[in-house]
């Protein structure tokens, strides 16, 4: 059986672009909004995170949203579910885009604390 098939998750959902020059904080902001409302809310979804490269990966950005499992991934997506979900405006900013969809039942450990400093 294949990872495919099996998807036990949860499922990060990577989607990653090299934006056109100078164009990237353009792209975070529609992320923050549009972006936000394709996943948010949506059966499955476990939340989502996005950012962008810096020095000299400045033109590059993600967009991570976390899934239950696989299947919550294909019922948002649908049949689709391996390309890129480019929503109105998007391919204005957009050099090149892929998305990835990648295991997390390996290892899973995030600590987002904020340091007390």
């Amino acid at each position: 059986m294949n990872k495919e098939e099996t998807g036990s998750g949860p499922i990060l959902r990577l989607f990653q672009v090299q934006t056109k020059p100078g164009r990237a904080k353009e792209l975070i902001e529609k992320f923050a909004v549009t972006s936000a409302e394709v996943v948010r809310g949506e059966p499955g979804n476990q939340g989502y995170f996005f950012g962008e490269g810096v020095a000299s990966d400045e033109d590059y950005v993600v967009f991570a949203s976390v899934w239950k499992d696989l299947s919550a991934v294909k019922a948002r997506f649908g049949e689709a579910w391996q390309t890129s979900f480019l929503p109105p405006g998007y391919d204005a900013l957009i050099d090149e885009c892929s998305v990835r969809h990648i295991d997390l039942s390996e290892g899973w450990k995030v600590d987002l604390a904020i340091d007390p400093k």
